[in-house]
């Protein structure tokens, strides 16, 4: 006689004989299959690509310009165009997520983005780079925000710390990595290679996520309903930053330009968040910003981003323009940083698990900003035996500094909000660095002369340590007005000196603005 099985229970029992089955984002999630964790290994291999991208290209510029015949003035252009388009893309990540499903989104915005590349490789002029750097861009800003959203969407909780983990160290190694690869493909090859190393690795992600990433039905009511009016805003709000930002280093914050940029900025922003905050069907969710542990998150990804992308620009400019060395040199010296994050990786795995992210959080942006400082007392022989330990502690430091703080934004949050608000922390980060790179630059063109008129006054009063933090022998003066043959002589020194110390005041700024982090980690507690 066979027992009474409910109706409703016999239903759930053939469902789970059938084994487990995506349907939607929210399906709950015990385990992650090995399918799962390859489609997400080529979201990461995709986010790599792009953010490569960006480093590998920066310092190959000289070459493009000399090839494509670009004028010098607007050579930086071809940054800015990426970067403007990719700032803009990454908060409509949730929209797009929603729209195409996640699976599909990636799937589109790679193969977007490896085709850009090779229109990049095959322009033969200055107007047709532009725009395929636009639509890399754009394509290229989508993938960062969704590998990370993907790590609360595909994994359980247990699995989320390794997911992470892969994601983080994706993100920190690739502007690591960067100028070694830049300079060895410059060196070794043309600069079309700077773009046609997408190719592969764009193909083979394309593949594999769009068999094993889970599926989920796309809903394109999503693009019917959108406010173009306030996409227009925060595009135009976005684009006049980034400008602004730009210029404001070489034309001065208060110049006219800059100071119209800026306003144009902030008009068209708070028109985005008003209408933001009232219309039914928001291009961004910014009701995020009401969870206070949200709004810590993406402030410390704003601290970080000022250091992060700082020190990647800081240590090529001081070893080009006062040590003179190479790309591929400069690549080489800046491998550490990677190694050391590639070492605390598994570490950092083990502590998510068993430490608060609070606590993992103070202890990673202290230890930066100390890495930060160690690089304040660089001298015009600095080299890669004085930078060896000071790279060593920041990439000990970074995973502590991107890891904890992406739990503590986006794993309470539910699965419904975890793309939007994937958008704007990833959004933070990298506003944080235009904003980083744009204060940096000021930095170093504002304290530079000072520091070359303290130095000569310090010569000519025949100041011994001066002498010798130059170069120069300090019987080489005897006091006084150098003459015109040691004015020649110096001159070069004179301006590597100066630039060397401008350098230093901007570590100090980076390290204490990283220091004052740690001020917000103590309110970001669990209500």
């Amino acid at each position: 006689m066979k027992a009474f099985v409910p109706r409703k229970t016999r239903s759930r029992l053939r469902q789970i004989s059938k084994g487990p089955q995506v349907t939607d984002e929210t399906t709950p999630r015990t385990r992650s299959s090995a399918a799962t964790w390859v489609g997400f290994a080529a979201m990461c291999l995709g986010m790599f690509m792009a953010i490569l991208d960006v480093q590998i290209v920066a310092t190959s510029l000289p070459d493009i310009q000399s090839a494509l015949g670009i004028a010098p003035d607007a050579m930086s252009w071809v940054q800015t165009a990426y970067l403007i388009a990719e700032v803009i893309a990454i908060p409509l990540t949730g929209l797009l997520m929603r729209a195409l499903s996640m699976r599909w989104l990636f799937v589109i915005a790679t193969g977007v983005f490896t085709a850009a590349s090779v229109g990049c490789a095959a322009s033969q002029g200055f107007n047709s780079l532009i725009a395929w750097r636009v639509l890399q861009g754009f394509a290229g800003g989508t993938l960062i925000p969704a590998v990370f959203a993907a790590v609360f969407l595909l994994f359980p909780l247990r699995q989320q710390a390794f997911a992470t983990t892969l994601a983080g160290v994706v993100a920190v190694l690739a502007p690591t990595v960067g100028p070694i690869v830049g300079g060895w493909i410059t060196s070794t090859y043309s600069w079309h290679w700077l773009f046609l190393v997408n190719v592969v690795p764009g193909i083979v992600a394309v593949a594999l996520a769009a068999g094993l990433v889970p599926a989920t039905a796309a809903n394109l009511k999503e693009v019917r309903r959108v406010d173009w009016l306030s996409l227009a805003f925060m595009a135009l709000a976005l684009a006049t930053l980034e400008i602004a930002l730009k210029e404001a280093p070489t034309r001065g914050w208060l110049s006219p330009l800059v100071i119209g940029l800026f306003a144009v900025a902030v008009a068209s922003g708070s028109a985005f968040v008003r209408r933001s905050l009232t219309h039914a069907a928001p291009i961004v969710a910014l009701r995020s910003f009401a969870d206070r542990r949200f709004t810590i998150a993406c402030i410390l990804s704003f601290v970080l981003g000022i250091g992060l992308f700082g020190s990647t620009y800081l240590m090529p400019v001081f070893l080009a323009f006062v040590r003179d060395h190479s790309a591929l040199e400069i690549g080489t010296i800046m491998l550490v940083t990677g190694v050391a994050q590639l070492v605390v990786a598994p570490i950092a795995v083990l502590a998510e698990k068993r430490v608060p992210a609070r606590i993992l959080t103070a202890a990673g942006f202290a230890f930066f900003a100390v890495g930060l400082g160690m690089s304040v007392f660089q001298t015009p022989r600095t080299d890669y035996d004085q930078m060896f330990w000071p790279q060593v502690v920041r990439g000990l430091a970074i995973m502590f500094c991107l890891l904890p703080p992406t739990r503590m934004a986006l794993g309470h949050l539910t699965e419904a909000e975890v793309p939007d608000a994937s958008g704007v922390f990833n959004l933070m980060r990298n506003l944080g660095g235009a904003i980083g790179l744009a204060l940096i630059d000021t930095v170093i063109y504002a304290r530079g002369p000072g520091h070359a008129a303290d130095l000569t006054a310090r010569l000519a009063a025949g100041d011994a340590d001066a002498a010798t933090f130059i170069g120069i022998p300090p019987a080489l003066l005897t006091g006084g007005a150098p003459t015109p043959a040691q004015q020649a002589y110096l001159a070069p020194l004179m301006e590597k000196a100066a630039t060397t110390l401008a350098i230093n005041d901007a570590w100090l700024m980076m390290a204490a603005l990283t220091a004052a982090a740690l001020l917000c980690i103590p309110f970001a507690r669990q209500r």
